[in-house]
């Protein structure tokens, strides 16, 4: 049963209107922590037609408001993720992620990042650039390879990826790239967790590699740790969830 109780206007006249409160009925469908959920599921929750929920659910698809799953089932998407931060923080101007990457950037003199793994990418929700002349600019929202790169790493190997690398990953607790995606750019990063221990993102600092080698990176491993201990605590005492694990 969906929490959205307003009634469906009459299709005949109000076409846009309806098809508006529709997709806002489907979005409300879904349930917290749940992993996926099967169209015939959906459609019986919100009391629709299969061919109707999954024409919807294709629209809001194409905007990131939902995503699916290799095996069929539909989930909700970034932009739904996002959408919810937006609201959580009108209420605190404070903005934890933020805050966070801001204190990071200012004690490693470096730029930081946080990143989400979104099925078979990554995505950069927040970024911090360190104050130069000469900048790499990752967009908010830009989705990325996860093979490259020491967030994406992360991403993979605390998301289950098997192997000697990833095996290797999670028993030193971080990763070091050297241009890997970019050729000019090294980065290193560490796992996010929110409750119950589930995956949140990666935090990482990144930096010029003829600037920045191995050494220098990981002499920032304890401020980024500190930083990613700091959003885990806020995770575990907050309504915003924008883990995004694919």
């Amino acid at each position: 049963m969906t929490r959205f109780t307003q009634s469906l206007p009459d299709p005949t006249n109000r076409d846009n209107v309806y098809a508006v409160t529709r997709a806002l009925i489907i979005l409300d469908a879904f349930q917290p922590h749940e992993q996926g959920v099967t169209l015939a599921e959906l459609s019986r929750r919100v009391g629709m037609q299969k061919t109707t929920v999954l024409r919807t659910a294709r629209s809001l698809a194409r905007s990131g408001y939902l995503a699916q799953w290799e095996d069929g089932r539909w989930r909700l998407g970034p932009a739904a993720g996002w959408l919810g931060v937006r609201y959580q923080t009108a209420f605190d101007t404070r903005d934890i992620i933020e805050s966070v990457l801001r204190a990071l950037t200012e004690s490693t003199g470096e730029t930081t990042a946080l990143f989400v793994r979104e099925a078979h990418s990554r995505t950069c929700v927040a970024r911090i650039e360190r104050p130069s002349l000469a900048r790499h600019f990752i967009r908010v929202g830009e989705a990325l390879p996860l093979d490259k790169g020491a967030s994406g790493h992360i991403l993979l190997a605390y998301s289950g990826q098997k192997g000697e690398l990833y095996d290797t990953i999670r028993r030193r607790g971080y990763h070091v790239s050297i241009g890997e995606r970019d050729k000019s750019m090294c980065s290193i990063s560490v796992p996010i967790f929110s409750a119950r221990r589930q995956l949140f993102g990666a935090l990482c600092v990144s930096a010029e590699s003829a600037r920045l080698d191995a050494a220098g990176l990981i002499s920032h491993l304890g401020a980024l740790i500190a930083s990613s201990e700091q959003l885990a605590r806020a995770l575990s005492t907050t309504t915003v969830d924008v883990k995004i694990k694919g």
